[in-house]
């Protein structure tokens, strides 16, 4: 498992070296003195269930184009975005500084504390609840919690959770799919 870590670093204002950067504008500040503590994983794919395209980017972006697909109808004037995207080859998209809050949780709530925006970080995986994510992203994901973990120590293995474990009943990713033993038990075999 050693071998396959690919040591990664955070700097102090929250940006991965050596992964795509892209920055966006669909983020704010975090509310003063908020510590951050929680990891959400997400899932995304546009349209759904298609892979390898360029509409996750724009969504991030604000460009999408909403008549390029039928499905993109719901998407006009929406603004979301994570703090990295997992694509299926594994390459991680930073979209918005660690330190940053971006708008990727929605109404959610977090053992008791609502607006989980303020206080977490969002990951979005190219996928579906559905469909096996692959190992390039799983290994991405790993080198790149790592790298989380040692800048936000706050954030441990049992403050990181899926975008359904904080909006039950309104999401349901990253879905049965996930590993869930297997991402958590490379993460704690890593320390």
């Amino acid at each position: 498992i050693r071998d396959s870590i690919k040591i990664m670093q955070i700097d102090s204002s929250g940006v991965a070296a050596n992964i795509t950067q892209r920055p966006c504008t669909h983020f704010d500040e975090r509310p003063e003195n908020t510590d951050i503590s929680l990891l959400v994983i997400h899932n995304i794919s546009l349209p759904a269930g298609q892979f390898g395209t360029e509409y996750v980017d724009a969504l991030f972006m604000g460009e999408i184009d909403c008549n390029a697909h039928p499905s993109f109808c719901d998407l006009n004037g929406l603004r979301v975005s994570a703090h990295c995207f997992i694509k299926r080859t594994g390459e991680i998209i930073q979209y918005v500084p660690f330190n940053k809050r971006a708008w990727h949780a929605g109404q959610s709530e977090y053992e008791g504390q609502s607006a989980c925006n303020n206080f977490s970080i969002g990951i979005e995986l190219e996928g579906t609840d559905t469909t096996p994510y692959t190992q390039a992203q799983y290994t991405s994901l790993h080198n790149l919690t790592k790298a989380i973990m040692t800048r936000y120590p706050l954030i441990t293995t049992k403050r990181v959770v899926g975008h359904c474990d904080i909006a039950p009943g309104r999401k349901t990713d990253p879905g049965e799919s996930f590993n869930w033993p297997a991402y958590i038990s490379r993460l704690e075999q890593a320390n």
